[in-house]
């Protein structure tokens, strides 16, 4: 998929599963769950053991079926074992001007961390597709609708702090998607073999994902 493709693909979804997962075994049954329950936007974290070698089972067992990633990049040589991987899309936790540029020099869907509105204007500057605004639980739906003021055409995704209860307030915030983590999959219930609970608390975020931005237009 093209760069814009892809960004029209997270558009649709607007939910992307933020995966740490404790072993790569665990960590690939963690996004059949997920898949299985209907979320196929899948971000693996640089903090998940061996992220390189999960992605690229993952890219090779699903192909397009499923729009994935890597995050947590916080150095410039991981952009380009990222693309080897089969990641279609970078997300970063920082705006470090260096590890920005080389992902956009990547070709690929850029997802740069930011928080303040120096930090969001700059990512969005150095070539950033999406900020992640990280970690949303700081300022909530609130910042996101008061960040929207003077930079109504970057287009923010928060991570950390987004829940089922709380997902509409992020859309009518503004936001073009969400990212979950622990509170859509956490790694406590793969330890457990609790997958089938994964599954089912995936179907759910999906729903109250496509039922806000319907109730919402």
């Amino acid at each position: 998929m093209t760069k814009q493709e892809v960004l029209e693909q997270l558009k649709k979804l607007g939910l992307l599963a933020v995966i740490r997962g404790p072993s790569p075994e665990l960590t690939i049954k963690m996004v059949d769950a997920l898949i299985e329950g209907g979320v196929t936007g899948i971000e693996i974290t640089y903090s998940t053991p061996n992220a390189e070698e999960v992605v690229r089972k993952l890219a090779q067992k699903y192909k397009d079926q499923i729009l994935l990633g890597m995050g947590t990049l916080t150095k410039p040589e991981q952009v380009d074992s990222a693309k080897a991987a089969g990641a279609t899309f970078l997300v970063s936790p920082i705006c470090e001007p260096g590890i920005v540029r080389a992902m956009v020099g990547s070709g690929l869907l850029v997802m740069a961390g930011a928080l303040t509105p120096t930090e969001i204007f700059q990512a969005y500057s150095l070539g950033s597709d999406v900020v992640k605004v990280f970690p949303g639980s700081l300022g909530g739906p609130a910042y996101i609708k008061a960040i929207k003021g003077p930079f109504p055409y970057i287009p923010v995704m928060p991570t950390g702090g987004v829940s089922e209860s709380n997902v509409k307030e992020w859309f009518a915030a503004g936001v073009i998607a969400v990212g979950a983590g622990s509170e859509l999959c956490p790694p406590a219930l793969a330890k457990e073999g609790k997958f089938n609970e994964i599954s089912l608390r995936a179907a759910a975020f999906v729903r109250t994902v496509n039922q806000a931005r319907t109730e919402l237009g």
